[in-house]
């Protein structure tokens, strides 16, 4: 593996790639190839060659950078827990129910642990992807100490990135 380039563009510093929640609603084709530019864009900063190995462990441990998919899943449960807050346009908030908020559901142990209510969907392929399934689906998946709505935006995130980038350690 190679050392990262000591120029001055990149400063010691290496920038994090920024993927929006509207890729939750991609096809995993559309987020394999993004992964590749990424991978490449990996391999750029550490000048690795392309067949060189340990080119994950680089990214996770090393650069600090998720892959596609989890870093989808991160703007989600954030964009999720900005809903639950209050931080976001009307529109969202609608779409992030807490059980305890739905009278039939009130005494579920669901709504003790935090749960948010996931609608049905009809399509398996476009339904479950769309913010109102995806969100909520996605932030029930998460720890019960994520889950909690007292923790502040910036504390959810760190904790959240934390929880996420532990998943790489047991693999």
């Amino acid at each position: 593996m190679g050392q990262f380039r000591d120029d001055p563009s990149h400063s010691g510093t290496v920038g994090k790639p920024k993927i929006c929640p509207i890729l939750a609603v991609a096809p995993k084709t559309t987020t394999d190839r993004i992964q590749r530019v990424l991978n490449a864009a990996a391999r750029v900063v550490s000048n690795t060659k392309k067949f060189d190995q340990g080119l994950s462990q680089l990214m996770h441990q090393e650069l600090h950078w998720l892959d596609i998919p989890e870093q989808v899943n991160y703007n989600l449960a954030v964009l999720t827990h900005r809903c639950l807050l209050g931080k976001v346009p009307v529109y969202l908030s609608n779409y992030c129910i807490p059980v305890s908020q739905v009278a039939t559901r009130r005494h579920l142990r669901s709504a003790a642990r935090h749960h948010l209510t996931v609608p049905r969907h009809r399509l398996s392929t476009y339904g479950r992807r769309v913010f109102a399934v995806a969100g909520p689906t996605m932030f029930n998946t998460l720890p019960d100490d994520l889950r909690d709505p007292a923790v502040s935006t910036s504390t959810f995130g760190q904790s959240l990135k934390t929880h996420l980038f532990s998943a790489y350690q047991h693999v």
